[in-house]
């Protein structure tokens, strides 16, 4: 029951919403918001506090509003981890990927406007688009949730978005996103029709790549593409490889014209002088914060082979294909939301999210994961029976 009064005038469309978030709550196993479950080294918590004590006697002026060194260390970062070299102007930054992908509905969306996805996707998506006041189109993935490029294309020229937003790897289901079907999807909209607007106006894609730094080596990013392409907007987070989700970090690749866009819309000085120095101490220790990215990968794969010899009613237990730190699984749960409270009265925290009959399971450490191998034996065999 909503605890809002009835005589405050909220939204017409809001009434009745309730806010997101999965559950925080207070358990021995947390495997449901996709953290990297290693905390930062000594050596990187001691670089921050002198980060902050530097600059704490400025905190009486505002930071810099287009934080310039920061984006100078996306830049730098970029390079190193992708191998491709933006300029400051290409690059931008925001309170997580989450203030990023807001920014790009404030700037490319509105009344009038369309933004189209693939779902399943980002539970986040619909609603920066309802409180942004911009309709929300889906295009179905296949079976396996790969992409549909052929039935995405086809939603493209008859809902002609301003914007087409994909995840790479995909959330919630890990699957990852050849860069192959993306410049198909660039092609298309590179000459294609938006809504609303004026005649040579065309939508922009958006690549999510919260948890790119998880995917197989050798995987090229999206940003390999943004040269060729200023339609081309990349999304990044320092929340999950780099174990950086408490200080709210993301940042945004593409062209000078899309940064510019971005610009208009930001709050006033939105990128604390705190958040800046802790995000430019986190960079000055790259090495020790994805020190944990090979392991949690490792640890995906043995997750997956071990979730594929359980059955659930005599039938295996399906794994979507991922190169993130999370798994969906399941595909044949009658029961989830029953498989969800057993875990969690077991102290195991996961996640109901995606389709019905799946559920998701971040990697935690060798001991989480152990116990939410003993955890889910033990449940599936009570859920199945009752």
């Amino acid at each position: 029951m909503s605890s809002i009064p009835a005589n405050l005038p909220l939204r017409n469309d809001l009434i009745g919403e309730e806010p997101y978030g999965a559950p925080q709550l207070d358990v021995p196993v947390c495997l449901n918001v996709n953290e990297n479950p290693y905390a930062p080294d000594q050596a990187v918590c001691e670089a921050i506090a002198k980060r902050v004590l530097d600059i704490a006697p400025t905190l009486n002026r505002y930071p810099d509003r287009e934080h310039v060194e920061l984006r100078q260390a996306f830049s730098d970062y970029l390079d190193r981890e992708s191998g491709v070299r933006l300029s400051v102007n290409e690059l931008w930054g925001a309170n997580g990927s989450n203030e990023i992908m807001l920014q790009l509905f404030q700037a490319f969306g509105g009344p009038g406007r369309v933004a189209l996805g693939a779902d399943p996707t980002y539970s986040m998506y619909p609603e920066y688009a309802r409180d942004t006041f911009t309709g929300w189109k889906l295009a179905h993935r296949n079976a396996d949730f790969t992409l549909d490029v052929d039935a995405l294309i086809d939603q493209i020229k008859t809902v002609k978005p301003s914007m087409v937003l994909l995840t790479s790897p995909n959330n919630p289901t890990g699957t990852p996103l050849p860069l192959a079907d993306v410049e198909r999807v660039l092609d298309v909209c590179e000459s294609a029709e938006v809504a609303g607007a004026a005649e040579g106006v065309h939508p922009i894609v958006v690549i999510d790549e919260a948890y790119v730094e998880f995917r197989n080596p050798g995987t090229p990013s999206a940003v390999t593409l943004i040269a060729d392409h200023a339609n081309l907007a990349v999304s990044r987070t320092m929340s999950k490889a780099f174990a950086f989700a408490g200080a709210r970090v993301g940042y945004l690749a593409a062209s000078k014209g899309i940064i510019d866009c971005m610009r208009i819309v930001r709050m006033p000085y939105h990128l604390s002088a705190v958040t800046q120095a802790a995000a430019l101490a986190a960079f000055e220790h790259t090495d020790e914060q994805l020190s944990r990215v090979e392991h949690l990968r490792l640890t995906r794969e043995a997750t997956a082979q071990w979730l594929k010899t359980q059955t659930y009613k005599g039938r295996p237990l399906d794994v979507a294909e991922s190169e993130s730190n999370f798994l969906l699984f399941g595909g044949s749960f009658d029961k989830r939301d029953e498989i969800f409270d057993e875990l969690l009265k077991r102290g195991v925290l996961i996640r109901v999210v995606g389709p019905d009959g799946w559920l998701r399971v971040c990697m935690g450490t060798d001991e989480e994961m152990e116990r939410f191998r003993t955890a889910l034996t033990e449940v599936l065999r009570i859920v199945e029976a009752e």
